[in-house]
């Protein structure tokens, strides 16, 4: 029966812990289907660059019980070995309720916790902590544990005395080591393709044989054996295969669900791939654009002189459809402004200029303001925001003056958090939808209707 791996809070180790087991798999000729429990890109992209199948996310509060039940078993009985690796801490869900929590996902998948706990300056206290989430919960099996920043011996068998009388199986001790530590950024970890540097797989693998019970920890990997699921399914589209879609990726446009790529390929829909980083025009069969979230601001310098691109950009803005989430809607800004206040050209299809601010994380309750080509008026929907950047310049108090078409642009729904009123989001036109807001199009068929309508019928060189 396959794990959640989880933890007390962030920066336990969870991540760490997915990847030393995912190699040791791979350096035994096991492929193991990974997931990731949330919005998360970042983690979900480490785990899918060592050599084993893309890992996939599963967030309840975006697709619901459904999707996640039938994605988990659609994906995970293709393999042998199947592992989740949870977010936050195992009870953190929306805002200060349990609610999408990895307990939650635990919970819906029928699956046992493997607790990974930072054993840092603690030996009695690590009992306290491990009892006070067993008990919290008594619908949820903790089955096994980790102790991260074991550093000796002593420290180790401590914890062991601590633990002799729990029914609990401790399944191995880390020690601290650079090699296996993973960067960190604003946003999280950093990007395996924005970082240049790849994952020793070899390391990893010994050193997850060296410091784990890897035959204890096998039976918590085997993945289920129910042979039975409602296949993942979409209704039927009229695609003209004469209208690609492209969309940017590259080491600077990357958060993106595999999903999404995978519901238009079944679909019908033709992809091209289109790299702002190589400065590529965006190609010329392309009727439709995705520009997914990323880091444009750390490369804006590099953006900015990428003139093919930005001027394919402009062009196409006149025909084609433009979808852009997060960091893509940046490029379509004047100005990217840099921490250090300096200004970088964007594609100036859009009067504002992005800037750093605060973060802006979370899921989102979304309601429609009018029908656009993604949402319809008074339609509920659900996102997730997570970003730094914010714009400068007040989407609804654009010079409406500047030229004709910009009177048509306003905001097509409007947001709110679990604790926030709602406001205003986003700004979109006929051919055009730009926001903040993440969304995942596959199990949320209502949009992924409008945006095919969007991208294949509504889509008209002449108009």
């Amino acid at each position: 029966m396959p794990c959640v791996i989880s933890s007390p809070s962030t920066d336990s180790g969870k991540t760490t812990l997915s990847l030393l087991i995912s190699c040791w798999a791979f350096s035994k000729g096991i492929k193991i289907q990974t997931f990731k429990v949330g919005p998360d890109y970042l983690d979900q992209q480490q785990l899918s660059c060592i050599g084993q199948p893309i890992c996939r996310n599963l967030d309840i509060f975006l697709s619901g019980d459904e999707w996640v039940q039938e994605s988990f078993l659609k994906h995970s009985l293709k393999y042998e070995f199947t592992l989740i690796e949870g977010a936050m801490g195992l009870f953190d869900g929306l805002g200060s309720t349990t609610s999408s929590s990895t307990a939650n996902v635990a919970k819906l998948l029928n699956t046992p916790v493997i607790f990974i706990v930072n054993a840092r300056g603690q030996v009695a206290s690590l009992l306290a902590t491990f009892r006070g989430f067993r008990d919290f919960d008594s619908e949820l099996s903790i089955a096994g544990i980790i102790f991260n920043n074991v550093n000796s011996d002593r420290h180790r068998k401590l914890i062991e005395d601590v633990f002799k009388n729990e029914d609990i199986e401790i399944l191995g001790f880390l020690p601290s080591d650079s090699r296996i530590s993973l960067k960190k950024a604003n946003l999280g970890l950093i990007s395996p393709l924005d970082n240049g540097k790849e994952i020793d797989v070899d390391y990893f693998a010994n050193f997850a044989e060296r410091n784990l019970d890897v035959f204890s920890l096998s039976k918590f990997l085997r993945s289920p054996q129910k042979k039975i699921y409602n296949s993942l399914s979409f209704e039927d589209f009229k695609i003209d295969k004469r209208k690609p879609i492209a969309i940017a990726e590259d080491k600077i446009f990357h958060f993106q669900y595999p999903e999404t790529k995978e519901f238009l390929s079944e679909i019908g829909i033709p992809l091209i791939s289109w790299s702002i980083y190589d400065d590529e025009e965006i190609p010329n069969e392309a009727s439709s654009l995705i520009i997914p979230g990323g880091f444009p601001e750390k490369y804006a310098d590099q953006i900015s002189n990428s003139r093919k691109s930005l001027n394919s950009l402009r062009k196409f803005r006149k025909n084609g459809f433009i979808y852009a989430e997060c960091g893509g809607m940046m490029i379509l800004g004047d100005f990217i402004k840099d921490e250090n206040g300096n200004n970088h050209k964007m594609s100036g299809i859009l009067p504002f200029i992005s800037k750093k601010g605060n973060l802006s994380v979370g899921y989102r309750y979304i309601e429609g303001l009018k029908d656009t080509p993604i949402i319809k008026q008074n339609q509920l929907i659900r996102g997730h925001e997570f970003h730094y950047w914010e714009i400068e310049n007040n989407l609804s108090e654009f010079d409406l003056k500047k030229n004709e078409h910009q009177k048509k642009l306003s905001s097509p729904w409007k947001i709110k958090s679990w604790e926030t009123e709602y406001k205003n989001e986003g700004v979109f036109d006929n051919k055009l939808h730009a926001s903040w807001v993440h969304l995942h199009l596959p199990s949320t068929p209502e949009v992924a209707k409008n945006f095919i309508d969007a991208t294949q019928v509504g889509y008209s060189k002449d108009s």
